[in-house]
């Protein structure tokens, strides 16, 4: 790990100061993971190399700002995940919870995996496909920036359970990472609609157009 990698990780610590030390060990890995992956395979902007861990890692993390504690047991699915966010970051923090990552990409959906293996996660399983060749159902599903709103919910309505079987803070539903004006995507989905934003959470910058999307599926 180079001293930029671990400068940067900080980032996450100062925002996430109660992780337990296997967590901080995997997020330290991510920022030369991802750099020496995108040399070879482009999962992100060659722009944000050096904004791995702020645009990356602690953005798909503002999900769990949202989500708060969550029991075990709970399962998402991150449907998009291009090369694992915001699936690996959350599988990191969330240890108790099991999360699928599925992409129609399969070079992504290879460097989600091979990343998910250095870092020894056992949370993860990872599908190269779409929705509708996945039949599970989950607790969430989660995206970031995948496609509108309204594409989102019919994408994955038959992927969510139909009861909250759980004590979570929010019912089962979508949750997904968007940004800019968001009011037609709003208004073209026919289900309820709570928008948060990140830097509710986070005071850097670069969150200051970003919003939590969520769309509960049960009441």
């Amino acid at each position: 790990m180079n001293d930029n990698a671990s400068d940067t990780c900080r980032l996450i610590t100062e925002h996430f100061p109660a992780l337990p030390s296997e967590a901080v060990g995997a997020f330290a890995k991510l920022g030369d993971l991802y750099r020496s992956w995108n040399e070879r395979i482009n999962v992100i902007s060659r722009a944000d190399t050096d904004n791995i861990y702020c645009r990356h890692v602690l953005h798909s993390l503002a999900l769990a700002k949202f989500f708060g504690e969550l029991e075990d047991g709970t399962a998402f699915m991150d449907l998009g995940t291009g090369g694992g966010f915001p699936g690996i970051p959350l599988a990191i923090l969330y240890p108790g919870c099991r999360f699928h990552l599925i992409d129609r990409i399969g070079k992504k959906i290879k460097v989600a995996s091979a990343i998910a293996d250095e870092i020894g996660l056992q949370n993860v399983t990872l599908q190269h496909g779409d929705s509708g060749e996945c039949h599970e159902r989950f607790d969430y599903v989660v995206s970031r920036a995948v496609m509108p709103l309204e594409g989102l919910v019919k994408a994955c309505s038959k992927n969510i359970v139909t009861s909250a079987r759980r004590g979570n803070r929010y019912a089962p539903g979508l949750a997904c990472l968007k940004g800019g004006d968001l009011r037609d995507e709003i208004k073209a989905v026919r289900r309820p609609v709570l928008e948060v934003p990140v830097s509710d959470f986070f005071a850097e910058p670069f969150f200051e157009t970003k919003e939590i999307v969520y769309v509960p599926f049960v009441k």
